[in-house]
């Protein structure tokens, strides 16, 4: 009871904050294809997993679109695109489905627009994108690892220490991988060249 109410605290300081940062948006025809080509990406890579030892298992960058689209475009949309992302997932990924109804506010509606967060200080400079990157995994591992407390509770003998154990053994590596690949990207040339189709 008290870890499923420290939980929905998380989930609902997240999501006050989120719907704040979000505030003001308006999304136009070309917001919307692009939020749907980058939600479709995230899940087609969602679904290509390398298993591990632990149980969990690492995607195949799935974290990358969603972050590259709060870097170079507006991560008000990637946000936005990420509860879309975590809606969908329950219904197309295998694995995704809440047994537990506070997992839905925990993991689904945070676990993807919480990659958002990547563009919150600018992207004008590498230390910004490696802050943003890491509250952005900072901010995903704490909701997946209150959602396996919630999900593990009854099963695992001690539901903090496996759902750690599940989650650093996966999400670290993963945040890791993905944050590696957005520093070593040429972002400045891609974000010309999304300015330049935005013109279009």
């Amino acid at each position: 009871m008290i870890t499923s109410t420290v939980a929905i605290l998380f989930a609902v300081g997240y999501l006050l904050a989120t719907v704040w940062l979000c505030r003001g948006i308006r999304l136009t025809a070309r917001d919307l294809c692009l939020g749907g080509i980058v939600c479709a990406m995230t899940l087609v890579l969602a679904t290509i997993r390398i298993p591990l030892p632990t149980g969990s298992n690492i995607t195949c960058g799935s974290w990358i679109p969603l972050m590259l689209l709060a870097l170079l475009y507006d991560y008000r949309l990637s946000m936005l695109s990420g509860w879309v992302c975590g809606i969908l997932a329950m219904l197309l990924i295998p694995g995704w489905q809440a047994v537990h109804w506070a997992q839905i506010f925990v993991q689904q509606l945070v676990c993807f627009s919480c990659l958002g967060y990547a563009g919150v200080f600018g992207s004008d400079k590498r230390w910004k994108i490696l802050c943003g990157g890491i509250l952005a995994i900072f901010i995903k591992f704490w909701a997946h690892v209150f959602s396996g407390v919630i999900f593990f509770s009854q099963n695992a003998w001690d539901a903090w220490g496996y759902s750690l154990t599940y989650h650093i053994s996966s999400k670290i590596p993963e945040g890791i991988f993905s944050l590696v690949i957005l520093m070593i990207l040429p972002l400045g040339a891609l974000r010309k060249a999304a300015k330049g189709v935005s013109r279009v």
